[in-house]
């Protein structure tokens, strides 16, 4: 991380709207996001929190028809303007709500990106393949079955993979959408572990809606409704002590 005072963000959005075709699906989003800590977005089904994930990565330049409006920075780099999209999606990470292994191998699935980015050298891969499995907290569990296929894994181990195939890149920011969402709730436990442990050296922001994980895990939570942000804070203040009163409605289970 750049240590200059402008840079002192990891991630900064400056009045950020997306559009898709006329659906203005993020209204006027700025937020800052400070490294190696858990940000949480919180909001109904519906709201803008995936869509705006996406837009920290240029996971919505697939879509023909979308629009992005204002600024997304990248330690105080313009990423829409300044940055290649390989090269930023080599620093930005994406873990989806579905586990989404290859259907490859375990360790072909985790060597993956780095082929990608040109490694070759089998003993490289090895070691890269190990310690991603290991960040994971996978690598007791396949080390022994590493070329069999990763869809032999259970849901909680193929999630795992998923987080395993994003470290071995070397990411700076990992992105969650609802990683959890479709586990059960041993698998979710070791999930959430295992973000508490890489907040040590990675920027988490996680897309959830159980309002428990966000108390768990995250140190600053983000409440979107309807494409905005109506209210960002540290994650104790915003359950205990909303400022706003739909974000105190939301929290309480009296809409979402």
């Amino acid at each position: 991380m750049n240590g200059s005072s402008e840079n002192k963000w990891k991630i900064s959005t400056v009045n950020l709207d997306f559009y898709y075709g006329d659906i203005h699906a993020l209204k006027n989003v700025s937020i800052d996001i400070a490294a190696n800590r858990v940000t949480a977005f919180i909001g109904p089904s519906g709201c803008g929190k995936s869509t705006f994930l996406k837009t920290i990565d240029r996971m919505n330049d697939l879509i023909d028809y979308a629009r992005v409006e204002g600024k997304v920075y990248y330690e105080g780099i313009d990423i829409y303007r300044e940055f290649d999209v390989t090269e930023l999606r080599k620093k930005i990470g994406m873990v989806f709500q579905k586990p989404n292994p290859f259907p490859m191998s375990v360790y072909d699935n985790v060597a993956y990106g780095p082929r990608v980015h040109g490694i070759r050298r089998k003993s490289t891969l090895n070691e890269i393949v190990e310690r991603s499995l290991k960040r994971a907290v996978l690598w007791e569990e396949v080390k022994d079955r590493l070329h069999q296929p990763a869809l032999g894994l259970s849901g909680g181990q193929q999630q795992r993979l998923c987080i395993a195939r994003v470290l071995a890149v070397e990411p700076d920011v990992i992105l969650m959408d609802e990683p959890t969402s479709a586990l059960d709730p041993i698998s979710t436990a070791k999930i959430e572990d295992l973000i508490y442990e890489l907040k040590n050296n990675y920027t988490i922001i996680i897309v959830t809606h159980n309002m428990q994980q966000a108390g768990r895990i995250s140190h600053t939570t983000a409440f979107f409704l309807v494409g905005e942000i109506i209210e960002v804070g540290p994650t104790d203040q915003i359950f205990l002590h909303p400022k706003d009163k739909r974000t105190e409605d939301y929290i309480s289970g009296r809409f979402g």
